[in-house]
């Protein structure tokens, strides 16, 4: 089984949640979410703390999918997930979040399309409640995984 990685900026937290149940309904493993009371805890604790639990998170996975929304481009962390998932080979894409409602039924912009130079795909015009599986299996086919 497949497990994945989920690179995303925290406020689009209740965005990624909707990707991330779709993916587990279908019986799958995910990685990369956190609580914030948690994440607060490791932040607390410094960068190499984050970057420890980063790599941690990554471990295992053999593809990284990028959730784009309004900040994600900016995002050091959302960077640092995408070099490190590059540095262990795993196949990596993008999908805009930004359509996706969020707790306050909004909807907001994206920052653009990243992970530069891998496919990216439009959640709510492409489908991706039905099509994320095969996203994530033509990533990793393309990565070699």
């Amino acid at each position: 089984m497949r497990k994945v990685f989920f690179s995303f900026k925290y406020e689009d937290v209740s965005r990624a949640m909707v990707v991330r149940k779709s993916w587990v309904a279908q019986g799958r493993d995910a990685a990369g979410f956190i609580d914030a009371v948690d994440f607060e805890a490791i932040k607390r604790q410094g960068d190499q703390a984050i970057k420890n639990w980063i790599d941690k998170q990554l471990n295992g996975t053999s593809v990284t999918v990028v959730l784009v929304g309004e900040k994600t481009c900016g995002s050091r962390w959302v960077k640092y997930e995408i070099k490190k998932s590059i540095e262990i080979g795993n196949g990596l894409l993008g999908i805009d979040v930004s359509r996706i409602k969020d707790l306050q039924e909004n909807t907001s912009k994206r920052c653009g399309k990243i992970p530069e130079g891998y496919n990216f795909y439009l959640w709510n015009n492409d489908d991706g409640y039905h099509k994320m599986g095969d996203w994530i299996e033509k990533a990793a086919k393309d990565a070699g995984r």
